[in-house]
């Protein structure tokens, strides 16, 4: 049995998650936060120990230097109950655990050591008072921008902008010059980075609060509500998306056809429900949350239509089952709606 339907099953679901008594030591999480301290120090980075704790999402309050990792990292069952319910993990292995410490730290150091007062950090990335806003609209493969965390996150706000650039620089092993190199904009903010680091190596930063925001252990609603409550935005699904589906598949019902020789599209379309959700998020910006209800709202309309596919040609309907899922999403990061 999966270990998030005994999740399920037990009295932890409605349990006030502070109860939980989840924590860093002890889990596959202390070894990865010993690494990304290694690489803090091999990078240079000397003076500037953030602190680290649980919470319900990735992130670095606001000039502090404490680093939140969401709680559902530190058990794996609640990592699977994360990907059943949201269908995407911030942090789904030790890598992209890695990934999102080094972004977190670019926001420490910009506090840290107030950064974003910087004449010439202003002029690269922005005024860091401009509007943050959760839906933003990336130009995919922008050459101002680096790419690090899915989505072109770089793009949503100049002190995202700058922890992006902080987590392309830190990453060992990366040429950023060779990568980078003819992309003139991104490169300036990368050597911006990279002369900052090494001035600031043995300076004592002028911040050092570490106080915490929704620190796991005062966390008093239950995994059941946090779920709950993160699920409730409405997702607003285009209707008029049954000529592309019969565009794709083909009719169970055609007496033409041969029935037997046809899997249900429904089925399909599930299972690559997940692919799905990473990889338009990666290379379009649109969220999984909201990929999640548009795949399946394709699936149920499938469904409906009685839709199918031969064995042989299941490759080619993925491919195209993708592409029409990808310019959904990108007429929706672009446009705030899926279709015209």
């Amino acid at each position: 049995m999966p270990e998030a339907t005994r999740f399920h099953e037990t009295n932890l679901w409605s349990t006030p998650i502070r109860d939980l008594e989840l924590q860093i030591a002890g889990t596959r999480l202390e070894p990865i936060v010993a690494e990304f301290e290694r690489e803090l120090e091999g990078a240079g980075i000397r003076r500037l120990h953030p602190r680290f704790y649980l919470s319900t999402e990735w992130g670095v309050p606001f000039e502090t230097t404490a680093i939140a990792i969401p709680f559902y990292l530190a058990r794996a069952d609640l990592t699977a109950l994360q990907a059943e319910r949201v269908g995407h993990v911030e942090g789904f292995n030790r890598a992209d655990i890695l990934r999102y410490l080094r972004h977190e730290m670019g926001h420490v150091m910009n506090y840290a050591y107030r950064l974003y007062e910087r004449e010439e950090w202003v002029k690269l990335f922005g005024s860091i008072t401009q509007p943050y806003e959760e839906e933003y609209h990336p130009e995919p493969f922008s050459r101002r921008y680096v790419r690090h965390l899915p989505g072109w996150y770089a793009q949503k706000h100049p002190d995202e902008d700058w922890a992006e650039t902080f987590a392309v620089w830190m990453t060992p092993g990366l040429d950023w010059k060779g990568e980078y190199g003819g992309w003139p904009i991104a490169c300036a903010k990368l050597e911006y980075c990279a002369r900052t680091m090494a001035e600031l190596g043995d300076a004592e930063p002028v911040v050092t609060d570490d106080e915490l925001d929704e620190d796991v252990g005062e966390l008093e609603y239950s995994v059941e509500q946090f779920y709950r409550s993160a699920q409730a935005e409405r997702v607003d699904l285009p209707p008029g998306l049954d000529g592309a589906l019969k565009a794709i598949f083909e009719d169970l019902d055609d007496p033409d056809a041969e029935v037997a020789a046809l899997r249900e599209a429904s089925g399909l379309i599930a299972r690559y429900e997940t692919e799905l959700m990473a990889n338009v998020y990666r290379w379009t910006g649109h969220f999984p949350e909201r990929t999640r209800p548009l795949v399946r709202h394709l699936g149920e309309r499938a469904k409906q239509l009685r839709l199918g596919y031969p064995a042989a040609r299941e490759q080619s309907a993925v491919v195209a089952l993708t592409t029409l899922v990808t310019a959904l999403a990108m007429n929706h990061v672009h446009r705030g709606r899926y279709l015209p």
